[in-house]
């Protein structure tokens, strides 16, 4: 089946964030929604039906993740991955900003040190300074328009006494797919010094060939006793509204201290609806879905590069590796960054994430949401032009 991702869908009076929050946070309802981090692309067909076919059972009662929600997961990670794990590794959490916060609640005391590397999304800040926890951060280096990590930085830090290492595998928002040699590294450190890791792998599907993902627990038995993974479906199949992710752990006491926060914060229930949606996505329908989609944001991220070398060439967009979000680079127009955000959102009429939103590395950075049809990506390219070409 040939799937369409060119149309346009309405998503006025759903209820969507990204477009009714456009006023209140953007202060033009008019802009055009490039900023959060779902599609504008339809959700899968073989995933709505399968919500479908459900709603036609009277009864919405409560529910559990049950054996084929389990074996989906285990089979998706095997075949996309190369990673076994076991139906008894997995815990449910209504998201990956939740999972953050258990996680760091329930691995972490008040006071002690949670690293992160920077510019980083923006919830890993939350969960750390919320929750009364210390903040570290490890700013990546910028080289060459791709990012890198600091390793003599890296080790200096967490050899400081960092309890928990939230590692953004691929990061969001620099477009970076770790290279198995550079997970490896850092799994040395964090072992050296006893670190204990949360891999938030959400984006794990999202790939540009020829990266690959390497889930960071698969490096080997050692350093899967000390880590956390996260991941969910929702970015993958665009249905986040439906809030169901999950934790990996093989440390059976991680499992047990991780799932008892978990209960403590009394977030542990899934819906019947999120629970269907990730047994129909996990399918050979979602792997068809899931080429064809990385395909059609590939050729929007070779669109963006040819347009900005051809009309805006200081526009630099740094190189993606995967999700589908792009980091764009003011810096080289010499304009002051709150002059920016003014600019994009009041002249270019774009609604983009501000790059320090992710911290102040991200000065001078914006990111783009590039997972919607080409018509909004070529809008776009031409407002930006319109500001920034002559510049």
């Amino acid at each position: 089946m040939k799937y369409d991702f060119s149309t346009i869908i309405d998503r006025a009076n759903t209820s969507a964030i990204k477009l009714d929050r456009l006023n209140s946070l953007f202060g033009n309802a008019q802009a055009l929604p490039m900023w959060v981090a779902d599609m504008d692309f339809a959700t899968p067909p073989f995933i709505i039906n399968r919500l479908i076919q459900r709603l036609n059972h009277p009864i919405l009662g409560y529910t559990h993740a049950d054996d084929a929600y389990n074996n989906a997961i285990v089979q998706w990670q095997y075949n996309q991955h190369g990673w076994e794990i076991q139906p008894s590794w997995l815990a449910f959490t209504p998201g990956i900003v939740a999972g953050l916060n258990h996680a760091v609640q329930a691995f972490t005391q008040p006071g002690e040190k949670v690293l992160v590397q920077t510019p980083v999304y923006h919830p890993f800040f939350y969960a750390i300074n919320n929750n009364g926890r210390e903040l570290i951060k490890s700013p990546l280096t910028y080289i060459d328009n791709s990012y890198h990590i600091d390793f003599q930085a890296l080790e200096e830090k967490m050899k400081g006494g960092v309890k928990l290492f939230i590692l953004c595998n691929p990061h969001n928002p620099v477009g970076r797919v770790w290279t198995k040699d550079e997970l490896a590294k850092m799994a040395e450190i964090c072992l050296k010094y006893d670190v204990t890791v949360i891999s938030d792998e959400i984006h794990a599907d999202l790939i540009f060939k020829p990266h690959k993902h390497v889930p960071f627990a698969s490096l080997s038995p050692q350093i899967a006793e000390k880590t956390i993974t996260f991941n969910s479906a929702s970015k993958t199949f665009n249905i986040a509204g439906l809030t169901s992710a999950y934790a990996i752990l093989s440390n059976p006491d991680m499992l047990e201290t991780y799932n008892r926060q978990v209960e403590l914060n009394g977030t542990g229930h899934g819906s019947i609806m999120g629970y269907e949606a990730v047994k129909a996505a996990y399918s050979a329908d979602g792997q068809m879905w899931l080429d064809q989609v990385l395909e059609y944001i590939g050729e929007n991220i070779a669109l963006v590069k040819e347009y900005l070398d051809a009309y805006i060439p200081k526009l630099t967009m740094v190189e993606l590796q995967g999700t589908y979000l792009l980091w764009l680079n003011f810096n080289a127009f010499g304009i002051n960054h709150s002059e920016l955000v003014r600019m994009l959102t009041r002249d270019a009429g774009l609604a983009l994430n501000d790059g320090q939103m992710f911290g102040l590395d991200g000065t001078g950075f914006f990111r783009m949401n590039i997972a919607t049809p080409k018509s909004n990506v070529q809008e776009a390219l031409e407002r930006l032009k319109k500001v920034f070409g002559s510049l």
